[in-house]
């Protein structure tokens, strides 16, 4: 039996247009004050378009809560989502705190303190060796 093969990045583009529609629907249906600012990162789409993994980030807000209420939504999300989109299955919404950023902050920091340590072994190297070469000239 052949296998059955979509249309090339079709899976790609129903991730956007899920994360634009969803980004705006948050914004302008969902009340609930546990959610603040809410920044949507990515969308990823299981190939049977069964369930959708949201990754979220909040600059305001517990993390936690904003999750929570997100989750709690996902259903009344699902159905509005419903609506818009034109295919067939639209999925189960699941959101996940996106940690990536938090992460690259915390690895610059420590890349940062790294370098700042280095230099500061580096100067002191440095200034013992002038002085060693200072007290052979005389």
């Amino acid at each position: 039996m052949a296998k059955k093969r979509g249309v090339p990045g079709r899976n790609l583009r129903i991730n956007d247009q899920i994360q634009r529609d969803l980004s705006e629907l948050i914004q302008r249906e969902v009340k609930d004050p546990r959610i603040g600012l809410v920044t949507l990162q990515s969308v990823e789409v299981t190939p049977d378009y069964a369930h959708a993994k949201v990754f979220y980030t909040t600059l305001t807000g517990d993390p936690k809560a904003t999750g929570e209420a997100l989750n709690e939504a996902a259903g009344y999300l699902r159905n509005l989502l419903f609506k818009r989109l034109h295919i067939h299955t639209v999925p189960t919404l699941h959101f996940h705190f996106d940690q990536s950023i938090e992460r690259a902050i915390e690895m610059s920091r420590l890349i940062d303190t790294a370098n700042a340590t280095r230099a500061k072994e580096e100067a002191g190297e440095g200034d013992a060796q002038d002085s060693d070469k200072e007290d052979d000239g005389k």
